[in-house]
């Protein structure tokens, strides 16, 4: 029977058959044009990833400013990183000089 109809008398009876529309959220949900309008007061710590309140993530953050920055790497592995991206480039520049 509804072969009979064709395309357009099945979507006639598609649109006719529910009174609510399925696609539409339901009314207790949050849009999301109002969600990305409000400030997102979450923060999690840099250091060891706990939740912070805003308060507490600003004064970490300056604390961390506040430091000096000191090299986190060994003298030996900064020469060995220079050591590997120098040999990359005479790689590029002569591919047939290194294995």
């Amino acid at each position: 029977m509804l072969w009979r109809l064709g395309l357009g008398g099945c979507s006639g009876l598609l649109l006719l058959w529910g009174s609510q529309a399925w696609s539409l959220p339901p009314a207790s949900e949050i849009p999301e044009e109002v969600l990305r309008a409000q400030p997102d007061l979450r923060a999690r710590s840099p250091v060891d990833n706990q939740p912070l309140t805003a308060s507490e993530a600003q004064k970490l953050q300056a604390e961390l400013a506040a430091r000096p920055a000191t090299g986190s790497v060994s003298p030996k592995v900064e020469q060995l990183i220079f050591l590997l991206k120098l040999r990359k480039g005479v790689r590029d520049l002569f591919p047939f000089l290194l294995p």
